[in-house]
């Protein structure tokens, strides 16, 4: 059977990848990217045969307003979604700040992932088998959120704040585990491969994956392979957490403290004014107005 998959970052990188190896298996595919040349490049790459399955939809999911347009825009095309997929994400070390006055790591690499799937939860229940599935790097469940950096990450320390902002996805995971009956939810760690992630890092850092890349870089192959599985293998015990590239059967439950938990999506649901009454936070902290 045929699913209606969303890809979030499929115009580049392993999200391509995974966006091209579940359409050979007959699915259909929404692209979403920032770019749009270079999400025409990637819709041109399709054989000719699978591109009536794929589209691409332009969004910038750095901003609270791009995501809501960006899910607006999915609303008008599709009333369900079978799995929503998010490959996005952003590798910076320096201090810059969004529209919203939140640093882009944060923005993209967990907190639109919230919200773009808040967004979409009237269409994913719609869907007899719901998955949403997150890949990250490479982070220990035990990592402490600390509240008083959480959301704004000022000043930016990339050294000690990229590990809680990639465990916020692990509890978003859980929080969907927990209350969305028969969603299936994942957060994969698709290693290090050679893709676009690195071009806001420092020089040095791109250097080194230069030089070193052909010895400790996953091909783009083995990095996907978990995440198209999680889309669309035999289903698991959700929440779970793939910590190893190219294994499917290695996984662990995500196992977290409920209360850390439900502090953590309150807190991203206030961000993004979810609730009522409240304004985004791009509205409540006037230095970043």
């Amino acid at each position: 059977m045929s699913k209606s998959i969303l890809i979030a970052g499929g115009n580049s990188g392993i999200g391509l990848h995974v966006a091209r190896t579940l359409a050979s298996r007959g699915h259909h595919l929404t692209l979403l990217g920032r770019d749009a040349e270079k999400g025409n490049r990637a819709l041109g790459s399709f054989p000719s045969g699978q591109r009536g399955q794929v589209r691409f939809v332009k969004a910038d999911l750095s901003t609270h307003v791009g995501v809501r347009e960006a899910a607006a825009t999915l609303g008008e095309l599709s009333d369900r979604w079978d799995a929503v997929v998010h490959t996005t994400g952003v590798l910076m070390t320096r201090d810059e700040r969004t529209a919203d006055g939140l640093h882009p790591m944060f923005a993209v690499s967990y907190l639109s992932r919230y919200h773009l799937t808040e967004l979409l939860l009237p269409a994913l229940r719609k869907s007899d088998d719901p998955r949403v599935v997150m890949m990250t790097a490479k982070v220990p469940v035990d990592t402490v959120i600390d509240y008083s950096d959480f959301p704004q990450y000022e000043p930016f320390n990339f050294a000690k704040m990229r590990l809680p902002i990639q465990v916020a996805n692990h509890h978003y995971a859980a929080h969907l585990a927990r209350t969305e009956s028969g969603f299936s939810t994942a957060v994969i760690n698709a290693g290090a491969a050679k893709t676009d992630i690195m071009r806001e890092s420092p020089w040095y850092m791109r250097a080194g994956t230069a030089v070193l890349g052909p010895l400790v870089l996953n091909s783009i192959e083995k990095s996907a392979y978990n995440v198209v599985e999680a889309v669309d293998g035999a289903a698991w015990k959700t929440a779970a957490y793939w910590n190893r590239p190219g294994n499917f059967d290695q996984r662990t439950p995500i196992d977290l403290e409920a209360t850390i938990t439900d502090e953590t999506v309150r807190r991203s649901a206030d961000i993004v004014g979810t609730r009522p009454g409240m304004a985004p936070v791009s509205q409540r902290v006037s230095r970043h107005a």
